[in-house]
């Protein structure tokens, strides 16, 4: 992002994955190959995956169906539901310290929004994770508004997802930033008429990100 831009930017819109929250696709591909998935590279990674993970991430499917799905793509019906979800869940590592409190000083200085896509099981799993490990009940006090795709039946980087947050906050793109680690997701934010910038570094260095592009 240039440096100019940071001068007008007023609204920060953050991903939560990867940009918060560290998650590992590599340990998720290892724990769905253990279930028997073989062709896992087409089946789930960063950049594309199976129609089951977007269905799923619009609440089209349920976490039932999305089991029944993991169950046909890896020919065994006798996996458990504990099992899928621990190997779905297994990508999900946690929230660096000091990354919370980054934010707040964040939403000291401009508006800030959470949209993340996401389903019902990484939901309530984060649900818990923030509550045993910050006592935090869900992510509201960071932000001024969180967004996740389940609850919205869209996902990222479909432009309606970006103009449904835009329309709803009143926000002026040319005003709003939007930070993701997906290049495919800024292409979709830049559609909606979003400033953006790629996240590519550990969520740890957040705050330093924000450093370097003027806006702490």
């Amino acid at each position: 992002m240039e440096t100019v831009l940071t001068q007008k930017i007023k609204n920060i819109i953050f991903d939560y994955g990867n940009v918060i929250f560290e998650i590992d696709f590599k340990k998720a591909q290892n724990a769905l190959l253990q279930l028997g998935i073989a062709n896992i590279q087409e089946f789930f990674a960063h950049k594309s995956h199976n129609n089951l993970f977007n269905d799923f991430e619009t609440a089209a499917i349920s976490p039932a169906e999305f089991r029944s799905g993991i169950r046909r793509a890896a020919e065994n019906e006798n996996l458990s539901d504990q099992e899928i979800d621990a190997a779905w869940n297994s990508l999900l590592i946690g929230i660096p310290p000091g990354v919370h409190d980054v934010l707040l000083r964040v939403k000291e200085k401009y508006r800030t929004f959470l949209l993340s896509n996401t389903n019902e099981t990484h939901y309530n799993y984060i649900l818990d994770y923030l509550k045993r490990e910050f006592s935090m009940s869900d992510n509201s006090d960071l932000f001024e508004r969180a967004y996740y795709s389940q609850q919205m039946f869209l996902r990222k980087p479909d432009v309606a997802i970006f103009e449904q947050v835009i329309r709803e906050n009143k926000l002026d793109p040319a005003e709003t930033l939007f930070i993701d680690d997906s290049p495919q997701h800024i292409e979709g934010a830049k559609l909606a008429g979003l400033n953006t910038l790629l996240m590519t570094r550990h969520p740890r260095e957040l705050e330093q990100v924000l450093i370097e592009n003027n806006l702490l």
